[in-house]
């Protein structure tokens, strides 16, 4: 018998030994696999190279959290900065090594913001290097890669290609009837009659206040891009607009040309063999490609002139809003950045780079009041640049700067608050046969509960909750804007803008991208050299990423599993994760 136990307690210590070690072995792959995977090889430029613009992928303003399992399988990260597509576009027209630039498009995937920073860098690249040349070519362009496509110089496309153009669209999920079949009813407090982030939850359908305020900025922003192809093509938006209802994804390429949707039809051999002619080279294989990531590693794209004159720093507030933790805006990280760079001493001015539907009102205003602080201690100028989003909890945040700007295409304003209960009683009781038996001190000692409705006398409070959080609200918004808080509430009341609106309201002072606030702040500075500095710092550790990596793998699966349905299981994640008040604007998705 005590040899028994004694084998037996071998047995077990060999197993733990090789657990331990097998455990050890893959944190060990992992670590090799990702210190490849960021090593940064040397970077040369050659006379003659081309800077090639891959629309393929995600477009992404900052970078995003060390992704373990695409390193796991050896997958490319399918993302690329939007920083380092437009800073290469604008750099390389004073490149004497770089001739031209190619757009590739392969159903790039980036809001109309985005899609316009790079527009924006195009042009710039024509308007000062004339001599050089744009091209783009597809087998198929989706309608957002043509809307860049369309400032090259020559557009190609493939001779059985396609071109698919058909105005926008926003579609809303409604989960009302869902909710019922369940049992749960959701109770809502709401200030502003636009506030139609919570119609999903207690309507069937869209209401006529949220088609009016949606069917405005689609309106506008469509004559935005529409107008961009048109200038571009050589067309009016009249024809543009026939393009959209005609089907033109149908019809044989040949007839592109003559319509003035495409200059040339080519294979894609034909079009490298133009390109290799336009470089001096006999063969495609010789092109001397450039990407703009390659480009960034090789150009110091974050400094103009010597970069010696000032220090102008970009805070990156991308995401929901939220208070403690999440992907997005974390305001009990942002908070502290914010009051660091008011202590730095080596930055000359800030500019925001916001990128947000919102989120918590609460965290939104402790973000405010960050920047407040921001300007009290520093005496800096302080700029924000808004991107695809700043609504609600994104324009909360954003109200404070001394100016503004936006995007045509921008989507802003939606001052307005509101808050979501959950009842799931029927849910428990008549559903799952789960009763529930409370003891209180008080008549409010369990509120809120998921278990009960609330009394007529706890939804008058957060109704008043509510409306101070709007009274708020609209405070900082007038302040900021120096504007009567009447006359903010009138445009206020939860209701969305485009940025061409937002302009004509007063909400913000300029239209124009990042390039634009940086330009302006560096000309308030008084400099013409400055160095751009980022934050917040998005290195994240490689134990914290291997940590994260189960969870990584868990939402994937549910994500692979649900398919269509992906959506409504990330809605169902952000519900269940929000605080009690909410800056929020709609749950909306653009379709470009």
């Amino acid at each position: 018998m005590k040899n028994f136990f004694i084998s037996f307690l071998a047995t077990l210590a060999g197993i733990w030994f090789s657990l331990f070690l097998a455990f050890f072995a893959f944190l060990l792959i992992i670590a090799a696999a990702m210190a490849s995977s960021f090593k940064s090889p040397t970077v040369k430029i050659e006379k003659e190279s081309v800077l090639k613009i891959d629309l393929s992928g995600e477009i992404l303003d900052t970078n995003p959290k060390i992704d373990v399992m695409s390193i796991i399988r050896n997958r490319e990260a399918g993302w690329q900065l939007l920083s380092d597509i437009t800073g290469s576009i604008v750099a390389a027209a004073s490149d004497d090594r770089i001739e031209g630039i190619v757009i590739d498009c392969e159903s790039s995937s980036a809001g109309l913001a985005q899609r316009t920073a790079i527009i924006e860098a195009l042009k710039k690249f024509k308007k000062e290097a004339p001599e050089k040349w744009i091209y783009a070519y597809s087998d198929m362009y989706t309608q957002g890669d043509y809307y860049i496509a369309s400032t090259a110089d020559s557009i190609f496309i493939n001779p059985v290609g396609q071109v698919d153009i058909h105005g926008l669209s926003a579609t809303t999920l409604y989960y009302h009837q869902l909710l019922q079949k369940i049992g749960v009813d959701v109770q809502v407090v709401k200030v502003g009659t636009y506030k139609s982030a919570v119609e999903p939850f207690i309507l069937d359908g869209m209401s006529e206040p949220s088609r009016e305020q949606q069917q405005l900025y689609l309106d506008n922003i469509w004559r935005t891009v529409s107008g961009h192809i048109a200038e571009s093509r050589g067309v009016d938006t009249t024809t543009v607009n026939k393009w959209a209802d005609g089907f033109v994804f149908a019809k044989d390429a040949k007839e592109y040309p003559a319509m003035k949707l495409v200059d040339a039809l080519a294979y894609r051999h034909e079009f490298d063999k133009k390109i290799a002619g336009l470089t001096g080279h006999d063969k495609a294989k010789d092109i001397d490609y450039v990407t703009p990531s390659a480009y960034a590693k090789a150009n110091e794209l974050n400094k103009v002139g010597n970069g010696k004159g000032a220090e102008i720093a970009i805070l990156y507030a991308c995401g929901e809003i939220t208070d403690y933790d999440g992907d997005g805006i974390v305001a009990s990280d942002l908070v502290p950045q914010i009051l660091g760079l008011a202590e730095n001493e080596d930055i000359d001015a800030l500019v925001m780079y916001v990128n947000s539907p919102g989120g918590s009102a609460f965290a939104s205003e402790q973000i405010w009041e960050a920047l407040q602080q921001f300007k009290k201690i520093s005496g800096k100028p302080f700029y924000v640049s808004m991107s695809d989003y700043a609504a609600s909890g994104g324009y909360y945040i954003s109200c404070g700067a001394d100016r503004i700007f936006a995007q045509p295409v921008t989507l802003t304003g939606s001052i307005g608050i509101f808050g979501l209960i959950p009842n799931a009683h029927k849910l428990l009781s008549d559903k799952l046969g789960v009763n529930t038996g409370t003891v209180k001190t008080n008549a409010n000692g369990n509120f809120p509960s998921l278990m009960e409705p609330m009394t007529e006398s706890q939804m008058a409070a957060m109704q008043s909750y509510v409306e101070r959080g709007y009274e708020l609200f609209t405070a900082r918004c007038a302040e900021g804007r120096g504007i009567p808080q009447d006359s903010i509430k009138k445009i206020g009341e939860g209701r969305v803008w485009d940025g061409s609106e937002a302009l004509k309201l007063g909400l913000v002072d300029e239209l124009g991208g990042l390039d634009a606030a940086i330009t302006a702040m560096a000309k308030e500075l008084n400099v013409e050299t400055y160095t751009i500095s980022t934050y917040p710092n998005a290195k994240q550790e490689w134990y914290a990423a291997i940590l994260e990596a189960g969870g990584e793998l868990k939402a994937s699966m549910v994500r692979d599993e649900l398919g269509d349905m992906a959506d409504l299981y990330d809605t169902i994640r952000r519900i269940k994760g929000m605080s009690t008040l909410q800056a929020r604007m709609d749950f909306t998705q653009l379709s470009l």
